[in-house]
């Protein structure tokens, strides 16, 4: 198994908020996408994710672990949060690229923002695309 972070980015200058917060739950879960795709003969499966993380304290969110579970992808996205329910948010790209030799039974990615003190999560399930 290997994975190779393409880019961590943050997309926005200003500082976003959300217009309606009634049902946000924070952390604010990865909006993530996830597509096997064909790279020089290596099937890889490309996982992107947006994360809202608190404009505050902004710092980059650090790909945390990756592992495979038979059809099952989990990825988590570290940070550390300051508890505060934010009024804005820095919006971080991630970018991911994946293989191994069952990558092309993965059917889900499961991608968590976690907070790494205290350690507190939340996820996004996402179906995997194929060509």
């Amino acid at each position: 198994m290997d994975f190779n972070v393409i880019q961590i980015t943050r997309i926005n200058t200003e500082p976003f908020s959300f217009t309606d917060k009634t049902n946000i739950t924070f952390p604010v879960p990865p909006l993530a996408s996830a597509k096997i795709y064909d790279d020089n003969g290596v099937k890889t499966l490309k996982i992107c994710a947006t994360l809202y993380i608190n404009s505050k304290d902004s710092q980059n969110p650090v790909v945390g672990t990756l592992t495979e579970h038979v059809n099952i992808v989990e990825i988590y996205f570290d940070y550390d949060w300051d508890e505060e329910t934010p009024e804005t948010y820095d919006v971080w790209y991630v970018e991911i690229d994946y293989s191994s030799q069952t990558v092309e039974n993965i059917t889900t990615v499961m991608s968590y923002l976690r907070d790494i003190d205290p350690e507190t999560s939340r996820g996004t399930e996402t179906t995997v695309k194929y060509p």
